[in-house]
């Protein structure tokens, strides 16, 4: 750490000026300089400028901080008082700056007295940057991190945030980013392009100008990916990232490494092929596809997030399935030499699903996972809300954001990706991305400040308890699906076998009721809540809920 006048560890001394009372903003921002490694000084509220001054010399402040939510009137003359009596330590390098309400900031701001000022519509990130060492009024692309683990690492302990974006026009999209990145309020653009772009990019023949622009942005040369990122390059210069798409998938990711700077991979294993009608390629050889995708990232050092568990959630699948899917994500991710693997945790899928039960099914994936981890393999943990799962009522679906994040927040993500609160009705704009954002912080920083420990309750931790082994029946079924009667390579592995792999869905193991009349999923499986808000495989003639024992043995599948 760089030293200061005080030793290694800088100082920043900080109170509420003259008659002002008001410290809950004061504290917060010696909440984030204590996170960022400053030693810190809280003086109280009605602090006298010589008092300030007093201090600031005795303990060898490197930074002082003020604050004043009055009248702006009283603040402009106080804060001018106060500029005179610092003004020797000023000289000798000592930094100043202000906080309080906008009205008082702009006065402020006026003095020219202030490294900076802060009228709290702020992001945490540029309060933190500014702590850590970075300009705040003009920030560089150097100030920020440019990779996805050095950016989650500079934020700690806050999650960085990602969300998608991507309008059914390239002018409207470029100009969105642009509006995004100087909000500084998101970390990573994830670009939504469209069904063309992700299928038929290297195809121009198999692309239908009718549909340009259906499900996201129509991206249709390297030309447009360098302009998106170049848009990008203002405000807080967030990562991008894309979809991988559905085919040519090696030679697609080669063009979002070298025009967008992929921040990483998002791979399914089971889907987007022909199962879910968005890919060309059949079942058993999209796996095989999926996993070379993942090793070619793999080999340049770049983060995998596997979104495969909450596919199946999506689709009504039981709790068990979801954990299941999970782990053979993660494991195959390792198993093709992925060293920083993003885990997706998609609350809300179904949307039925009970609170406790959602977080004891989010806990038990990474109970499964975590043990995957070792210096070869690191894992990071990315929670969004789900996607099904907002309500049409706009006021209705902003509360639903911010109390899905909130849960989420008991698993302390690295990541949170936000869910605009729109998308029940509409994909989000620019300025509905950036609210959601907003909303989302607030939900952080609320559960930064002393959140329960949900995962103690005892409901949840039952639940935890019976998924974690429920879903090693399940695993014990894949692995049992493996192929007896041919020669088998060195080293195999039925669970990262696509033979192996699409057998467990050709036979039910892994199911899902939204695959009935699927030529590639059996379909056959009934979910329902059974009666704790657990989502669970039931009988189709009773209603009543299955082990998974029993429901592995009707697919004639015995396990020793």
């Amino acid at each position: 750490m760089k030293e200061g006048k005080g030793g290694l560890v800088k100082t920043v001394v900080a109170a509420a000026l003259g008659e002002c009372v008001h410290v809950a903003g004061v504290l917060s921002f010696l909440r984030l300089a204590e996170a960022a490694g400053w030693r810190t000084v809280f003086l109280g509220p009605a602090t006298p400028p010589a008092r300030v001054l007093q201090e600031a010399r005795a303990q060898r402040a490197d930074l002082v901080a003020v604050s004043y939510r009055l009248t702006p009137e009283n603040g402009e003359r106080l804060l001018a008082e106060f500029a005179e009596t610092v003004d020797e330590l000023h000289a000798q390098g000592v930094r100043f700056i202000f906080g309080g309400t906008p009205a008082v900031a702009e006065r402020a701001r006026s003095l020219g007295f202030f490294d900076a000022v802060f009228d709290g519509s702020e992001p945490v990130e540029a309060i933190l940057g500014y702590l850590r060492g970075q300009p705040y009024a003009a920030p560089r692309a150097e100030d920020y991190p440019d990779t996805a683990i050095a950016r989650i690492r500079w934020r700690a302990p806050y999650p960085i945030l990602r969300h998608h974006f991507g309008l059914p026009s390239m002018e409207a999209t470029l100009a969105g980013v642009a509006q995004i990145a100087e909000a500084r309020v998101l970390d990573v653009i994830s670009l939504g392009i469209d069904q063309d772009a992700q299928e038929n990019h290297f195809h121009p023949e198999r692309q239908d100008p009718r549909r340009s622009g259906a499900g996201g942005v129509p991206v249709r040369s390297r030309e447009d990916y360098a302009a998106l990122y170049a848009a990008s390059r203002c405000g807080n210069y967030p990562l991008m990232r894309s979809y991988s798409g559905t085919d040519d998938l090696e030679r697609l990711a080669e063009v979002h490494l070298e025009t967008i700077h992929n921040a990483w991979c998002a791979v399914s294993l089971f889907w987007f092929n022909r199962m879910d009608g968005r890919g060309p390629w059949e079942l058993e050889p999209s796996i095989a596809q999926h996993q070379r995708l993942m090793a070619w990232y793999a080999r340049r050092g770049v983060p995998v997030e596997s979104n495969e568990a909450h596919h199946w959630g999506l689709r009504d699948a039981p709790d068990v399935v979801f954990c299941a899917a999970s782990y053979l994500a993660a494991y195959n991710a390792r198993a093709m030499g992925v060293q920083d693997y993003i885990v997706p945790l998609m609350f809300n899928s179904p949307p039925s699903l009970g609170e406790r039960m959602d977080l004891a099914r989010m806990l038990a994936a990474l109970d499964l996972i975590e043990p995957l981890a070792g210096e070869s393999f690191r894992i990071w943990r990315q929670t969004r809300t789900g996607l099904l799962s907002y309500p049409q009522d706009l006021d209705a679906a902003r509360a639903h954001l911010v109390a899905s994040v909130y849960l989420q927040m008991a698993l302390r993500p690295h990541i949170v990706h936000v869910v605009g609160y729109c998308e029940a009705q509409h994909a989000a704009t620019a300025g509905e991305v950036i609210e959601s954002c907003k909303l989302a912080r607030r939900a952080i920083e609320n559960a930064l400040h002393g959140q329960p420990e949900m995962a103690a309750d005892p409901a949840v931790a039952q639940r935890r308890a019976e998924l974690v082994a429920e879903t090693r029946l399940t695993l014990a079924a894949v692995r049992a699906l493996a192929e007896t009667g041919r020669e088998r390579p060195a080293g195999f592995d039925p669970l990262t076998d696509p033979a192996t792999l699409a057998r467990a869905v050709t036979r039910g193991v892994l199911d899902a009721p939204h695959l009935r009349s699927n030529p590639y999923g059996r379909g056959q499986i009934m979910t329902n809540d059974d009666g704790r808000g657990a989502w669970v495989a039931v009988d189709p003639a009773s209603g009543a809920p299955l082990t998974e024992a029993e429901r592995l043995a009707r697919l004639g599948i015995a396990l020793t």
